[in-house]
């Protein structure tokens, strides 16, 4: 039997979805039970028989934090995707940033241990990875990551996280870890995830970054976690990426797709450093939920490559478009707003 953490996320209904399409006995852990809708959602994208796949999934909730009702959802399970993850770039959140990550993903390593997992798969991010000083130098799964850099949370917590991954292989549990980018698929448009992004562009937005990142299918994402996992292969990390992009190309292809206008404006590193500042003062001042950090702020200023070719050659994979995923997203989106 599979189980399935974060199982109401993008990656994680999507895994469910295809894992009860090939008739796989499946238990997902839940945390908040309003998110099982979301679930049902994205289900509703692909099929008509929503109900008749969805209670194919034995649901149990639990927080990562209680290994009590933990336990229960490892009984008679053999491979487990571990997906669950707290996405925040907002530094005064980091000590729940570690508890979730961090902790979180300790806590289902030594549960795996405990009950002899046969195999674990991690989702990771490029986030962290290393970064190569010059933009021109393609990153790698060997890139080395530098503590002293001015990581932001998200990519400390979730490299700390792998740690716990790697230490797990140490104490008899083959893994492997994907590190997807930019994860491109449909529904939590209002959730401040990836879907969000499409929500932002169709509603407006008057500026680009000048900087350029990595994007994939969640289609991909999924379909190369389930390979890797009844692949022989332990033991490895992997970067998944099908495509690097500029900001402000992405943002222009999206904006077609959406069939509105494009962000005409550059944003500068100069600008972007005056705006996350205010951000700050903003927070300090009266309380106002963090937007852009000084990290974030870098990072989306700078011009970064993966290279996806160890990914490629293991499992001799090519990759959807990404023109092909914003096209499927942006329909999914323009038909919800109907």
């Amino acid at each position: 039997m599979i189980l399935v953490t974060g199982g109401t996320g993008l990656v994680g209904s999507h895994l469910l979805f295809k894992l009860v399409q090939n008739n796989q006995s499946v238990r997902a852990i839940y945390r908040r039970p309003h998110k099982l809708e979301f679930v049902k959602k994205v289900f509703s994208y692909y099929t008509n028989d929503v109900d008749v796949l969805y209670n194919k999934i034995e649901w149990i909730e639990a927080d990562l934090s209680d290994i009590p009702a933990l336990e229960p959802a490892f009984k008679n399970i053999t491979h487990v995707y571990h997906c669950a993850a707290f996405i925040s770039f907002e530094p005064h959140r980091y000590h729940e940033l570690r508890k979730a990550n961090i902790t979180g993903t300790a806590t289902i390593v030594n549960l795996c241990v405990a009950y002899g997992i046969k195999k674990l798969c991690y989702v990771s991010s490029i986030a962290a990875i290393g970064h190569e000083p010059n933009p021109d130098t393609l990153i790698t799964e060997d890139t080395e990551w530098n503590p002293e850099n001015d990581n932001s949370v998200y990519a400390i917590t979730k490299y700390g996280a792998e740690l716990e991954v790697w230490r797990g292989t140490q104490e008899g549990v083959p893994a492997v870890i994907v590190n997807p980018g930019i994860i491109l698929g449909p529904g939590f448009w209002n959730s401040g995830g990836n879907g969000s992004m499409f929500r932002q562009i169709h509603q407006g937005l008057n500026y680009y970054p000048q900087g350029s990142s990595a994007y994939i299918d969640v289609w991909d994402v999924v379909d190369l976690m389930i390979r890797l996992m009844e692949s022989p292969i332990t033991n490895e990390r992997y970067i998944l990426t099908s495509e690097n992009l500029a900001f402000k190309t992405f943002q222009h292809k999206v904006a077609k797709a959406l069939q509105v206008e494009p962000s005409a404006k550059e944003a500068t590193p100069f600008l972007l450093s005056i705006t996350w500042k205010l951000d700050w003062l903003n927070h300090k001042l009266f309380g106002k939920r963090r937007k852009l950090s000084k990290q974030l702020a870098k990072s989306i200023s700078e011009k970064t490559a993966y290279d996806n070719s160890k990914i490629k050659t293991a499992l001799n994979f090519e990759f959807n478009t990404i023109d092909d995923s914003i096209t499927e997203v942006s329909n999914h989106y323009l038909n919800d707003l109907k």
